[in-house]
């Protein structure tokens, strides 16, 4: 931001060609409100940087151009309508104060936009991403622009009413190792884990359509081994399987998967783009739930000082997009993530959210059976458990492992908090040696 201070733009005498308003002046139903953290130098106007920031994300640039006319500014103009310091300096800044923090809320026209996410992104944290210390923290949407979003197809109620599991947690398993292996092996793998009692199968992210292991063998191949493990088991499975490419070959990818029986997909929708996860999940050849897995998350989240809150990148924005199901970090296992963050994000899974459906929230990374209570206790059954080498590391094979993990969710509906008791009065050899893992 060295070169804030630099920078200019023109004012006018009307107040509504103007980058700022009062929060009670702008039509809410006109306006995207984003919410921002910023810091400036101790120096800095934060009053004039806000709207300086606000004319260089709609209409203008960083110096007045003829053409940014009060008529184009009235109708474009991204309007900021609060700037918040914390802490709230009235009468002196200290002066041991360097820098200031700031809560800002900038509104941005519908008509800008439209209801489209690339966009939505090139306003709200487009060019001001280099600016420095500025994190999206949050964006309130008028309704008009969430209409424009068809949502999830299935939602919690539809993947439900698939699997007919109603009253507990989904659990799912990543087949590991992540690549390398042929469809061949994957299915064996997917059959043990099927037959153990999971309710879905998911490829990892990391295994796409590549030579030694092409998309159409393992739609071909798994379902039939997750057929097999159906009739034995007497319950449902989903295989979601990974469909992420390069365009167009992500929607190719997703096209032969529906022909040859697929009954999930799985998108690195980060990776490929929330416009992608749109097109999929808005489809209608494809009447399959989606799930999103959340590659690349942490270039958006990680940094306290920029960037977007998780929040957006892994609840409101997936679920508006359309994924039913969204694998993001838990904070027990191996991915650095608080437990206050990945509650907010699954609140953005299931909260109401005007007409868009709640979702599935699926926390991920070195999840072992021991964790279950855990996210049973914070999110209740409303999600599903994501197993992957805890279930295929069970010294007596995936479908144990599988088996271990039903067995712990089993107990915590039970009202156990001792898994170990749990396992040991019911004679669950499984569990047993899961915790020992």
């Amino acid at each position: 931001m060295e070169l804030g201070v630099r920078l200019r733009f023109q004012k006018f005498e009307d107040p509504e060609a103007n980058p700022e308003a009062l929060p009670d002046g702008i039509d809410s139903d006109e306006y995207i409100i984003a919410t921002y953290y910023m810091s400036f130098p101790k120096a800095f106007n934060p009053y004039q940087i806000a709207q300086i920031m606000a004319v260089e994300q709609s209409t203008g640039t960083w110096i007045p151009v003829p053409g940014e006319s009060p008529e184009t500014r009235k109708k474009h103009v991204a309007k900021v309508i609060g700037v918040y310091e914390t802490p709230d300096h009235e009468i002196m800044i200290p002066d041991e104060v360097k820098w200031r923090d700031y809560i800002i809320q900038i509104a941005f026209p519908y008509e800008n936009i439209g209801s489209r996410l690339s966009m939505l992104f090139t306003a709200v944290i487009g060019n001001i991403s280099m600016a420095g210390k500025v994190k999206l923290l949050d964006l309130k949407f008028p309704e008009k622009y969430v209409e424009g979003f068809k949502g999830p197809k299935f939602g919690i109620e539809g993947v439900r009413k698939i699997l007919g599991v109603h009253d507990r947690p989904l659990l799912n398993n990543m087949i590991k190792p992540c690549t390398g292996f042929p469809a061949e092996l994957g299915a064996e793998l997917a059959y043990e884990t099927a037959r153990g009692g999971v309710d879905i199968v998911k490829d990892d992210e990391l295994l796409g359509n590549v030579a030694f292991n092409t998309v159409e063998e393992r739609v071909t191949k798994y379902m039939e081994a997750i057929d097999k493990a159906n009739e034995e088991k007497g319950e449902k499975t989903l295989y979601a399987i990974n469909i992420s490419d390069d365009l167009p070959d992500v929607l190719e990818n997703a096209e032969k998967a529906i022909e040859l029986g697929a009954n999930c997909l799985l998108v690195n929708y980060l990776a490929c783009g929330f416009p992608v996860l749109r097109v999929l999940a808005e489809d209608p050849s494809i009447n399959v739930p989606i799930m999103a897995h959340m590659d690349c998350a942490g270039i958006y989240y990680v940094s306290p000082f920029s960037g977007v809150s998780s929040h957006l990148v892994l609840g409101k924005l997936p679920r508006l997009a359309g994924a039913d199901i969204v694998v993001y970090p838990a904070p027990y296992g191996k991915a650095p993530f608080s437990e206050e963050k990945y509650i907010e994000v699954a609140k953005a899974h299931r909260y109401p959210f005007y007409k868009i459906k709640p979702i599935f929230p699926m926390p991920s990374g070195g999840i072992t059976p021991s964790m279950v209570p855990k996210l049973m206790n914070t999110l209740g059954i409303d999600l599903v458990v994501a197993a992957g080498g805890g279930i295929h590391a069970h010294p007596d094979g995936p479908a144990a492992g599988a088996r271990a993990y039903r067995a712990a969710i089993d107990a915590v509906l039970k009202g156990y908090t001792d898994l170990k008791k749990y396992a040991e009065e019911n004679s669950i050899e499984e569990l047993i040696k899961a915790l020992h893992l």
